[in-house]
């Protein structure tokens, strides 16, 4: 792996590392803030819309059942713009996906590992 390609991937899971780390934090420091702002605790838009991320396929391993996206921030997970690996729910996700597709995809943390739930084509500008 050349130099330059080995400092992102560093740099991207000292991040990732550095965020969750944090989140537990955070979530302690906010804790019943929900409905305090007269929402009553009703989802909000980005919520209802599924927080969703817009992003671009990279790689596609359909054998690891993993794909390389460059991403917009992932809101739900706290998470800034990069480039990474998601493994994927289910393999057969990978099957239509080609790189340079754009995407808009959901994306949790399940037991650590950054894992993609559902991908769509994003449409058109």
């Amino acid at each position: 792996m050349n130099p330059q390609r080995l400092f992102i991937r560093a740099t991207g899971l000292a991040l990732v590392i550095s965020a969750a780390a944090m989140s537990p934090a955070w979530a302690a420091s906010h804790q019943g803030g929900h409905g305090t702002h007269g929402d009553h605790g009703k989802p909000t838009a980005q919520a209802a819309s599924g927080d969703m991320t817009d992003g671009e396929v990279r790689k596609v391993d359909k054998e690891g059942g993993k794909v390389t996206l460059k991403h917009a921030d992932i809101k739900s997970l706290d998470m800034p713009g990069m480039t990474m690996v998601f493994v994927v729910r289910d393999k057969a996700m990978l099957d239509t996906l080609k790189v340079g597709d754009k995407i808009k995809f959901k994306a949790i943390s399940d037991s650590g590992k950054f894992t993609v739930t559902e991908i769509v084509p994003a449409k058109g500008p």
